[in-house]
């Protein structure tokens, strides 16, 4: 990965001082790329980029130009299919000037146009200037796993990797979007195009940006995760045929995500889905020397240390276990918000951004992990409750009013998501200050865009929660703040293969049947582990790991949490009811109280973490 920075004047050319606007937005993402940084002002553009070293290591740097220099590009990201595209564009004539992946984007371009997008198997969000028709074009990959946020402002598109680069331009207000603090309460995280501050977007995955020197800005979608209407199923064909295909497409997805020109590792967390990813990387290469990283904790009700060894064992890689203490999470807290750019309703995070100081010590650059095995093979427990639901064996009550929720919502008053609704808009009413309760019809999340309806209407059961997990659970949290942000936070890149764009298409062809077998979650998956996993591994009930939250926080009596929780600084703040949060920290500050997740919420790390969030930016 990389990091990129930029912006488009649109009524002037780029002067003196806006060399050193785009050198300090570029400085914002040194973490992103620490092995160069270079800037590039011409006409009314400014492009910055800061460069992590992968493939191409002696001749990559970035912006990159076809050969007379009329497209201009920076890309954040890896083209995993890029030896096989780049043999294309030779035979039609195209003549390459670096070993990068990433310039077959540029070629691309010339031959097709925008329309190339869904030829990239990769993760990507990439910036590319046409100055012929003097146009910006602008990216995210299919599965959202690169960021790319976006401004105008003042005659002006402004654009990064992060929001933090965004807010070096001296033209960009900070505001708070109060609707994405809502979104953050109410569903897994934020949700694309909403982030935390106002008037700052993030691109949706699978769309594309076309500005033009006027500042119009088309959005575009280029890709969607399309399932077939009603149930899928099985159609005279043989499980083992299924299982036989979506092997092929697994073991291709690592095979590309393997391509480096630097030492690369895997997260081995010791449950199903990081297993199958290192045992299948063993067979694939088993002569490799293979790093595996993982957390352990001290207390063995959380500790999967013995599995970890297993795998680590059968793949005949070494494992690298980083013993996680609990301290450690407040000690971390405020790094990990300043690099997700949000509050989080768990502080997991923190975990991550210490296994990836792990990997980072260890001079690895690239690592494989598991997210995305859940959300396309029935791997919650809410696909069970729904399952049960459709059988009887768990009652469906609700209001008329919340069946009005979830009608507009879902487009299915019968859907049950996580929660009721209107319940919760009590709660969190009853948390936030009378300001923000003024104006919560235009606050609320529920009264804003969550999914196109008609994507998931007329779905079989289990492909509606797919598609809605993939949408709001996996993209702008699983795989943005709590993925890209916390590794590339000490600068490593990490791949996805269960992410791969042609093995998460296949996904949508296959029964329900295989992959909620009975009660069995992700049962296609395990029948495929069978053939490669040891059993202890691929057998085993899923494991839940749920980091301690705001009342160990509280236990512990951490003075700056103390600080950010006080009356006074939650009543100047004001978007909180300070005596609410007086109540809440009485409750948690209890000797052995915990939260029942995932049936109650953490309210008050919310408040926490939205408090750090203040600090570091406003």
């Amino acid at each position: 990965m990389c990091g990129i920075c930029g912006f488009v004047r649109f009524d002037k050319k780029v002067a003196g001082k806006d060399r050193h606007i785009i050198q300090e937005m570029n400085s914002k993402l040194l973490h992103r790329g620490p092995d160069d940084q270079d800037v590039l002002l011409f006409e009314n553009v400014a492009l910055g980029f800061s460069r992590l070293s992968i493939i191409g290591l002696d001749n990559g740097m970035q912006p990159v130009s076809n050969e007379d220099g009329s497209v201009i590009l920076i890309c954040n990201g890896e083209i995993f299919n890029y030896i096989e595209l780049r043999e294309e564009l030779k035979q039609k004539g195209h003549t390459f000037q670096t070993l990068s992946d990433v310039e077959v984007i540029v070629h691309l371009y010339e031959e097709y146009g925008v329309e190339f997008l869904n030829e990239l198997n990769g993760q990507f969000a990439f910036t590319l200037y046409d100055k012929k028709r003097r146009l910006l074009f602008c990216a995210r990959d299919q599965m959202g796993i690169v960021p790319f946020f976006y401004t105008l402002v003042d005659n002006m598109f402004v654009f990064a990797s992060e929001v933090k680069a965004i807010l070096e331009h001296p033209q960009v207000p900070k505001t708070i979007d109060p609707v994405g603090l809502d979104q953050t309460f109410t569903f897994a995280g934020l949700i694309s195009p909403r982030t935390m501050f106002k008037n700052i977007s993030s691109l949706e995955n699978g769309h594309y940006l076309l500005v033009n020197d006027y500042g119009e800005i088309v959005d575009e979608e280029y890709w969607d995760l399309i399932y077939p209407s009603g149930e899928v199923k099985m159609n005279g064909k043989q499980e083992e045929h299924y299982i036989d295909e979506l092997e092929e497409l697994f073991e291709n997805s690592i095979r590309l995500r393997l391509r480096s020109d630097v030492p690369s590792g895997f997260y081995l967390s010791g449950g199903l889905d990081s297993s199958m990813i290192v045992m299948k990387a063993h067979e694939l290469v088993p002569l490799a020397e293979k790093e595996t990283f993982s957390i352990d904790f001290m207390d063995s009700e959380h500790s999967e240390s013995f599995y970890q060894k297993l795998i680590a064992k059968e793949s005949n890689s070494k494992l690298n276990q980083k013993t996680f203490f609990y301290n450690d999470i407040s000690e971390r807290l405020q790094h990990s918000i300043y690099h997700s750019e949000c509050p989080i309703k768990e502080t997991y995070n923190t975990a991550s951004l210490s296994l990836s100081e792990a990997v980072r010590a260890k001079g690895i650059k690239v690592i494989q992990s598991g997210e995305g095995a859940d959300e396309f093979f029935a791997g919650y427990v809410g696909y069970r409750f729904d399952k049960m639901r459709t059988m009887g064996l768990v009652q469906n009550q609700s209001t008329v009013a919340e069946k009005a929720i979830r009608n507009r919502l879902w487009g299915d008053d019968s859907f049950f998501y996580e929660r009721n609704f209107l319940e919760f808009d009590e709660i969190k009413r009853a948390l936030y200050s009378p300001h923000i309760n003024k104006a919560f019809d235009e606050v609320n999340c529920l009264n804003h865009h969550v999914v196109r309806k008609e994507r998931i209407a007329n779905l079989d059961v289990l492909n509606k929660r797919a598609y809605i997990d993939y949408k709001i659970r996996l993209v702008d949290h699983l795989v943005s703040d709590h993925g890209d942000r916390m590794a590339l936070a000490n600068s490593v890149e990490v791949r996805y293969p269960f992410l791969d764009k042609d093995l998460v298409e296949y996904s949508t062809r296959i029964p329900a049947l295989l992959k909620l077998n009975d009660f069995t979650e992700k049962y296609i998956l395990k029948k495929m582990a069978n053939r490669f996993v040891p059993d202890r591994v691929s057998e085993r009930e899923k494991f839940h790991f749920i980091a301690p939250g705001s009342p160990y926080l509280l236990q512990k009596n951490v003075e700056y949490i103390n600080d950010l929780l006080s009356h006074d600084m939650i009543r100047r703040q004001g978007y909180f009811n300070p005596d609410k949060v007086e109540e809440l920290k009485n409750i948690y500050k209890q000797e052995g109280y915990t939260i029942n997740a995932p049936y109650e919420s953490d309210m008050l790390i919310i408040v926490i973490t939205f408090g750090i969030l203040l600090d570091q930016f406003f």
